[in-house]
């Protein structure tokens, strides 16, 4: 078991097999999410446990195709709409602050 870093190159075993993959990101000690090579799609994203991986020191066949999926990909570590500034708005119903009230003159 390794402790997965973005970016980093992996190995990872399952079903008796390996695939070489890139950690895109480390949702937990536990799950990775790791980009590896899909014969039908080019790369795909796939959640492990970090069990299933192991490092690798040497580039892959497929690491050119795995990293422009993950320069494609939205950021992992951006929240949803309301994580904080910057993020979108609160609620949609109240995107405008609220009117001035006149004094009845």
């Amino acid at each position: 078991m390794i402790s997965p870093r973005e970016g980093q190159l992996v190995t990872v075993a399952e079903d008796g097999s390996s695939l070489d993959g890139i950690v895109f990101h480390a949702q937990s000690l536990l799950k990775v999410v790791v980009a590896v090579p899909d014969a039908e799609h080019g790369a795909l994203f796939k959640t492990v446990h970090s069990k299933q991986l192991t490092g690798r020191r040497d580039a892959g066949a497929h690491d050119d195709a795995l990293r422009g999926l993950i320069r494609r990909a939205p950021s992992a570590g951006r929240g949803g709409p309301r994580n904080g500034p910057g993020g979108g708005g609160g609620r949609a119903g109240h995107t405008r602050s609220a009117v001035h009230r006149t004094t009845g003159r």
